[in-house]
């Protein structure tokens, strides 16, 4: 974590406002198993999303996209191409730059998340 003092993520043009998830278009994204359910806002170049995972769900490809990303139900496995496995569970969150190590996730259960990106 860097210390608060060092620069952090700017976000410029972007007023003051507040999203209602449930009010958000839903676009279905089919996994190598299961389905994401993605509600999507866009605020400048930061793609906000919400993101619900079908139990069996299954990623069908390594994404190098930069992420922050925070369980908020259920429970998430991303597997790193080099082979390491993470889990996430509500409250738990990880990050990772774009372009730095190729993830995939899958799910059990089923999960719901918030992403930055």
């Amino acid at each position: 974590m860097l210390p608060v003092e060092e620069e952090s993520m700017q976000m410029s043009d972007i007023p003051f406002g507040t999203t209602d998830w449930s009010k958000i278009s839903a676009t279905e994204h089919k996994g190598e198993t299961g389905m994401a359910t993605w509600r999507t806002c866009q605020f400048g170049g930061i793609r906000v999303r919400m993101v619900d995972y079908s139990p069996g769900y299954k990623a069908d490809h390594w994404c190098s996209k930069g992420h922050i990303l925070l369980c908020l139900e259920g429970e998430l496995h991303t597997e790193l191409q080099d082979g390491r496995t993470f889990v996430l569970t509500p409250g738990t969150s990880y990050q990772v730059a774009d372009n730095a190590e190729p993830h995939r996730s899958f799910t059990t259960a089923g999960a719901k998340l918030f992403i930055v990106d």
